[in-house]
């Protein structure tokens, strides 16, 4: 079964700024919590995605297993909008939207993901029983991280 998990936070910077934080993957571990063991592997020159760019992560996201993510940037409209993919990992499918939306207050960014667990229905209740919860927590981090940052 897919899931969507939508969420929206207003930035109180440019788009610039916006852009460049958010398209660096080496920000990712500065957002997601520590016990996640979020790791990037892939050596970046410099921050700018691309369509077609592979990014390798080691990330523990359930009993301190640790795992090996792929993402693919699959679609980049500058200082606009990037999806990344999830070529290896942890989900049957994971694909994740991100939107920066400049406003009077700064930039609004939005994060819409579609997602789906592997295994058929022990993945559902696994979604039920803590995947789901495990997703918010995630996602609030960032909420309370990026508030201070921004």
């Amino acid at each position: 079964m897919k899931h969507k998990l939508f969420r929206e936070q207003q930035l109180n910077c440019d788009i610039e700024t916006a852009w460049k934080f958010f398209s660096s993957a080496n920000n990712l571990s500065e957002i997601t919590p520590k016990d996640m063991g979020f790791t990037v592997l892939t050596e970046m020159e410099d921050d700018e995605i691309y369509e077609g760019m592979l990014i390798d992560y080691y990330v523990s996201p359930l009993f301190g297993v640790k795992m090996k993510w792929q993402t693919e940037i699959t679609y980049v409209d500058f200082q606009k909008s990037f999806i990344d993919f999830q070529r290896k990992g942890p989900y049957k499918l994971w694909n994740h939207h991100h939107e920066f939306i400049p406003n009077d207050e700064g930039v609004l960014m939005r994060d819409t993901i579609d997602y789906e667990l592997p295994i058929g229905f022990l993945g559902e209740i696994a979604h039920s029983l803590f995947v789901k919860k495990k997703l918010d927590s995630i996602f609030d981090y960032r909420f309370r991280v990026l508030s201070r940052l921004f």
